[in-house]
């Protein structure tokens, strides 16, 4: 089954892609690799989920968040290449987390990013090589911002 019919039998509702909230792309392609720059967890309503994780908001709404950053992150694929058909693969996911200095479960979070992706394009090719750190602060205290590089069809 196709990505994109996934994320159709799947209902997933992805957001507007994002436009840069500075000077940087959203997505660079080089060869058959797309670099994605860090997204935050943009709801189709426009706004973000906030609130440091382990004292504003609790480990749920973390993980929630960093599922919310990965339809971003799907809509600006979808965007930038036509169709998520025309990706191979994840091959490394950075995940930081906005987090309490006590907080240390950076991982259980970004899983919520993860299990979307292998949602998506599969366990082969959902999961790839990962980072899960913890922030003292993110942009707009959002509570999660995840970058992602992709193997894709040229």
């Amino acid at each position: 089954m196709s990505a994109d019919q996934r994320v159709a039998d799947l209902n997933l509702q992805l957001p507007q892609a994002p436009k840069p909230q500075g000077v940087y792309k959203p997505i660079i392609i080089a060869g058959d690799m797309a670099y994605v720059s860090g997204h935050g967890p943009l709801k189709t309503d426009d706004t973000m989920m906030t609130g440091r994780v382990g004292s504003e908001v609790d480990q749920q709404a973390g993980y929630d968040a960093a599922r919310q950053t990965g339809l971003a992150i799907l809509a600006t694929l979808q965007t930038q290449l036509g169709s998520l058909d025309r990706v191979k693969r994840i091959v490394k996911t950075l995940g930081m987390v906005n987090a309490a200095a006590d907080f240390q479960q950076h991982p259980a979070v970004i899983n919520g990013f993860s299990d979307l992706m292998a949602e998506v394009f599969g366990n082969d090719n959902g999961i790839g090589a990962r980072s899960a750190v913890g922030m003292g602060s993110l942009p707009g205290n959002i509570s999660v911002e995840v970058e992602a590089i992709f193997e894709i069809e040229t």
